[in-house]
């Protein structure tokens, strides 16, 4: 990917987006250009076709989408269902319409099977059950990755997929609502360290176990990719280790300097039992993450004080 030539990054302002923007300016490509959903809604198909007639990229890197953790997902399936299946299919066709260069869409590893082995092998996609509780933003991400594999297959296209295991960092999404459990529980213990909140509840038994890679490493891992490699099959991004998410907890707890209680809701869901994603493949094509947990989380809590809304009465 030659640094002079153009890049549209679409979801360029959500938690990917946004890093994918900082890599490539860290990296020199100045004819960068970023589109929010504000700017154009993927899910509108002549919207996307004036989208590439305007901009003309060489390369697409594709980060948008609905997301959110287990109660969005579980509550609004027709809208993860339908609003990521447009985004995708809108994305990769204009691609292909425009002559884009190269394309990389980014899946999610929700994509694996609920029970896969562990850790999880790119192979095992489609080989069993998805996990109830988001399997309608999977089924629209599977379709993604099937789309960009058919456009490669009948038509010749570079269209790559990076599978990118649990994310998070600056410009997280921290809702109580629809955030994920990482910016869920830095949410609750800064507040409630800040704010003299306790004691604070986790969902779930907290022995489900899950990988944890920084926005920033992601965001390398898929430029890196974009150099390197170009083949139909799908690739894990991840670091290749777990913990528990009462580990996961205790840990957020003592970054933010929390001391009260840690209660655990076995009403709530847990969601997969594990998630570790088998990163052998991208590191045979010479990446490897760099940023630890404790130093990424530490570096979230930071862009997560400086940047949370006061609640009415509260810091």
């Amino acid at each position: 990917m030659d640094p002079a030539e153009r890049v549209l990054v679409l979801g360029h302002r959500g938690l990917v987006g946004s890093a994918l923007m900082r890599a490539l300016e860290r990296q020199g490509h100045v004819d960068r250009v970023g589109v929010s959903s504000a700017e154009c809604d993927l899910r509108d198909a002549s919207a996307v076709v004036r989208l590439y007639a305007r901009t003309r990229p060489a390369h697409v890197l594709v980060a948008a989408a609905r997301v959110g953790g287990i109660l969005a997902n579980d509550t609004q399936p027709a809208a993860f269902l339908r609003d990521n299946l447009l985004i995708a299919a809108n994305a990769i066709h204009g691609a292909f319409e425009s002559g884009v260069r190269k394309l990389l869409f980014l899946g999610s590893t929700c994509v694996y099977p609920r029970l896969a082995p562990q850790p999880m092998r790119e192979e095992v996609l489609l080989t069993g059950p998805l996990e109830p509780t988001n399997q309608w933003y999977a089924v629209a991400k599977i379709a993604g990755i099937k789309m960009c594999q058919a456009y490669r297959a009948q038509h010749g296209c570079r269209f790559i997929c990076a599978m990118p295991t649990n994310l998070y960092g600056p410009n997280d999404n921290f809702d109580p609502g629809t955030s994920h459990v990482l910016a869920a529980l830095i949410q609750r213990f800064c507040d409630a360290a800040d704010e003299g909140g306790e004691p604070v509840t986790v969902w779930g038994s907290g022995t489900p176990r899950r990988e944890f890679l920084h926005v920033d490493d992601c965001a390398e891992a898929c430029l890196h990719l974009m150099r390197v490699y170009d083949d139909a099959e799908i690739v894990n991004v991840g670091v290749g280790q777990d913990l528990s998410v009462l580990e996961l907890a205790r840990l957020i707890a003592r970054l933010t300097g929390f001391r009260g209680e840690i209660r655990l809701d076995p009403s709530k869901p847990d969601g997969t039992p594990r998630k570790l994603v088998d990163v052998s493949r991208i590191h045979a094509l010479g990446w490897r993450a760099r940023i630890g947990l404790e130093d990424g989380i530490l570096d979230t809590i930071r862009w997560y004080r400086e940047h949370r809304v006061p609640r009415p009465g509260g810091h």
